[in-house]
């Protein structure tokens, strides 16, 4: 529960910030149609979070190299968020060109902000007492 808790709050957090910025600055989204999306991304963000998060934690786990890991949170935002997000934005009444702009920034988003989400996470994780990636495999000396 307690994972579901952190990743929960991290999303959230993160992402309506990040979110509004983009719909309003970039898409050109009245606020009418941005305070839409955000009551839509909401519900959405709660359900995907913690999914994001164990994807996330499968992708540095199995695919990132020690040395790259800004590469694999931008490539996990990426390929996990932006086809939910361009659903959202259009869902909140955004016209066909919005959703384009609006799924363009969240790709330029995602892949600029990949790793600070993924520190972000990591910090909101460590609040509830979990590790930064995830759940460890239990092991015997340790």
């Amino acid at each position: 529960m307690r994972n579901f808790i952190a990743d929960t709050l991290a999303l959230v957090i993160f992402f309506t910030i990040t979110g509004v910025l983009n719909e309003r600055l970039i898409a050109g989204m009245d606020w009418a149609e941005v305070l839409r999306a955000r009551t839509i991304g909401a519900p959405l963000m709660v359900l995907t979070a913690r999914p994001y998060g164990v994807w996330r934690d499968w992708m540095m786990a199995r695919r990132a190299a020690e040395s790259q890991p800004l590469i694999f949170d931008s490539l996990a935002l990426l390929v996990f968020q932006v086809p939910i997000y361009a659903g959202i934005v259009a869902a909140g009444g955004a016209d066909a060109a919005e959703t384009a702009r609006a799924s363009a920034g969240a790709a330029l988003m995602m892949l600029a902000f990949g790793r600070p989400y993924g520190v972000w996470l990591g910090i909101v994780r460590g609040w509830f007492g979990l590790p930064p990636d995830g759940q460890k495999p239990m092991s015997l000396g340790g």
